[in-house]
């Protein structure tokens, strides 16, 4: 049995229903999961990663994890306990879904150095462990939801800086090849999708996807400082507009592996906002 954590976000719903849909067993566990949140016939439980214990009924029976280590929590983790756990219910297998950040900004408690602490448990935990490390998401772009579906605006900054932005249900296809098959152990595997997409881009994409133009406003830094503040920590905001304004190379850098492990070209921005456009009308 395989247990999925987190199993209610952009990853982890996915990961649940590609896993059975391949036939496998599985659990999905986040706080607040409900029997709505998964397929029909998938076991759920709710549990806390923040509460190792609370983990014992969920890993009773698995022999593989999926562990989302991400999420504004991150830093509470005990990860060396979460991992003790997994242990003595026989779990042998764990699969982390990491950052970028670990490997970018290790410097940054927010998006490197949280991360690399947790990588470094599952190293050490003697499980035969996978890292995944993807950038940012596509679905990023929910944050233009409502003034889309309001105005038909996309405000952000840094117009044309592109990111390599990844699908969530690309993620979460790895995910399950690495779950299911084994060959993948001990490996760090950097996710990125197929190209660089600006915020212009996107804006263009999503507005596609509607079938009517979405206008575009570039914001400065400052401003989209002061919009992020009411969402997040300054030294968050601070790291991420770093990472939005001014990348290094290796955060543009678009990787093979998520095509050498999908067998296929990872889809592309428009390819998310034409499966997701119902966010935007």
């Amino acid at each position: 049995m395989i247990v999925v954590t987190g199993a209610t976000g952009n990853v982890g719903r996915s990961l649940v229903r590609c896993l059975a849909d391949a036939g496998e067993r599985v659990t999905g566990t986040s706080r607040g999961i409900s029997a709505a949140d998964v397929p029909q016939g998938v076991r759920h439980h709710p549990a806390d990663l923040t509460d190792p214990e609370s983990l014992r009924p969920v890993f009773g029976g698995a022999d593989a994890l999926f562990l989302q280590s991400g999420g504004p929590s991150a830093h509470e983790l005990d990860p060396h306990a979460i991992l003790d756990v997994a242990k003595a219910a026989g779990i042998t297998r764990v699969v982390l879904l990491s950052s970028q950040g670990a490997a970018t900004r290790p410097e940054s408690a927010s998006h490197g150095g949280t991360a690399r602490a947790i990588e470094d448990a599952v190293t050490q935990s003697g499980a035969d462990w996978t890292i995944l490390r993807p950038g940012g998401f596509d679905s990023n772009a929910y944050a233009w939801a409502e003034s889309v579906r309001t105005r038909r605006l996309v405000a952000a900054p840094f117009a044309d800086v592109g990111l390599p932005l990844i699908d969530p249900g690309d993620i979460a296809e790895v995910a399950a090849v690495t779950l299911r098959e084994d060959g993948h152990g001990g490996q760090i595997r950097e996710l990125t999708g197929p190209a660089l997409v600006t915020p212009r881009q996107a804006a263009r994409a999503i507005g596609a996807a509607l079938g009517e133009p979405v206008r575009f406003e570039e914001l400065t830094r400052a401003e989209a400082r002061a919009r992020m503040l009411g969402l997040m920590p300054g030294p968050v905001v601070d790291t991420t507009l770093d990472i939005l304004g001014t990348p290094t190379p290796a955060e543009q850098r678009v990787s093979p592996e998520a095509e050498q492990l999908l067998g296929r070209p990872p889809r592309t921005f428009a390819d998310w906002a034409h499966d997701h456009v119902t966010a935007f009308r």
